[in-house]
């Protein structure tokens, strides 16, 4: 920024002052205010005549600090509304130098903050210890804070929630009205919304709740963030969700099952944007489970099974399906951008299932086929896609035992290949 030699701001960039939605004033060197943008007339409540040309401080309701008008600092100040009420602002000034490099103007952007320095502590307590859900969100939806009822609920972290949109763990179903909630509230035509939906806990199974999201205003009075509210629904409704989880889930992993695969596969292949986009189909199978079930019986297996479940879980994105369809098969479905990031998510989910578990037998190892198919073509029906995938698998397999016969048979790869061992338990 550059200021006239009479210290006047230069016309081209004030009109980016004023639509800011940061209050913000120009000042002199003695405090008179040179310039007032929108927000900070807004704040205040005056015309921008009635404070250019005047000191800020005499619209302070607080003793006067003599480093708020002159020099850089930040300072937290109370000021004098048009209407008799005050306002508390903290008051971030820098310098602006001229063309002689010494300081000729003031930029003092403003930022509300509580009327009573106690009430930031007090409100902290609350959020982070109230029993229902609380979470603050940006006008995009992304969370900016969550308290611990609300990771409880879905099963997330802290640190996984900050890094998640509330689309990522919402049902596709469910898009549609909640992004208009969050278009009225972000835009200011609500300043609440009550809406029941669904979130996809950590663990795959939905849960129905009420969110209750209302806006907090800026100083300017137009919506800075929203604050929602999230109750999961009552004895009744969760009494029909078990129900709807038995039928639609695996009773031991809790995964999906093949039934609810088949609707959500569809649901995402109708959702595919010719124009961009990959759906990625993943049928992982188990290598050897029957002999770990013959050799050690079906509770040895049942562990296997769960683990790699929780290696599935682990290696799926948020908005992934992670399903069970079979005894020893599971499928996952994902949306990536292109053939090699599918082609790289199913190199990570065959490195994910080269696992190990505990069981009261020992430590067995885990390892599994994993086959791949895509699609960008909205019109592909799942159950091709899906025999795609297992075809893959199949090959994959195959082209695995045919490595292993010929290390078997060659006595130079013997001496060179180490049995796998069986740990023992604990070990």
């Amino acid at each position: 920024m550059r200021t006239t030699p009479d210290h006047e701001p230069t016309e081209q960039w004030l009109p980016l002052l004023d639509s800011a939605m940061t209050p913000m004033a120009l000042l002199d060197a003695s405090g008179l205010c040179v310039h007032a943008n929108d927000a900070f007339c807004r704040a205040l409540g005056y015309d921008r005549a009635c404070l250019v040309g005047h000191p800020l401080d005499a619209l302070t309701a607080d003793e006067a600090d003599p480093r708020s008008a002159t020099g850089s600092g930040t300072a937290e100040r109370r000021f004098r509304r048009s209407d008799g009420g005050t306002v508390r602002l903290l008051q971030c000034t820098s310098s602006l130098h001229g063309s002689d490099g010494e300081p000729g103007l003031f930029l003092s952007q403003f930022h509300e903050v509580e009327d009573r320095p106690e009430t930031g502590t007090l409100w902290s307590r609350v959020f982070a210890n109230v029993p229902t859900g609380m979470a603050l969100l940006d006008h995009d939806g992304r969370w900016t804070d969550v308290n611990e009822a609300w990771c409880e609920l879905l099963g997330y972290s802290r640190r996984e929630m900050l890094e998640m949109h509330c689309f990522d763990v919402t049902y596709p179903q469910d898009h549609e009205t909640s992004a208009a909630a969050l278009a009225d509230l972000a835009t200011g035509r609500l300043n609440t919304v009550s809406l029941k939906k669904r979130y996809r806990h950590k663990n795959g199974h939905p849960i129905w709740v009420l969110i209750r999201t209302s806006v907090v205003p800026g100083a300017d009075g137009r919506p800075a963030y929203l604050i929602s509210q999230c109750e999961e629904l009552g004895e009744r409704g969760s009494s029909d969700i078990h129900l709807a989880h038995l039928a639609l889930h695996d009773p031991l992993t809790g995964l999906a099952n093949r039934a609810l695969l088949d609707d959500r596969l569809a649901h995402v292949l109708a959702d595919l944007d010719p124009d961009g986009g990959v759906v990625a189909v993943l049928v992982a199978d188990l290598d050897e489970l029957k002999p770990v079930n013959d050799t050690y019986g079906h509770s040895a297996g049942d562990r296997l099974l769960m683990t790699a479940a929780d290696e599935l879980l682990n290696a799926a994105g948020p908005a992934d399906i992670v399903c069970r369809i079979g005894g020893d098969e599971f499928a996952v479905v994902s949306r990536v951008p292109d053939v090699r990031a599918a082609a790289e998510f199913r190199d990570h989910v065959a490195r994910r299932l080269r696992a190990e578990c505990d069981t009261p037998h020992g430590r067995l190892r885990i390892r599994a086929s994993v086959g791949l198919a895509t699609t960008t073509d909205p019109a592909t029906r799942p159950k091709a896609l899906l025999h795609e995938a297992d075809r893959d698998m199949y090959r994959r397999k195959h082209d695995m035992r045919a490595v292993a016969e010929t290390t078997t048979n060659c006595p130079q790869c013997q001496a060179r290949t180490e049995p796998p061992p069986r740990s023992p338990a604990g070990g």
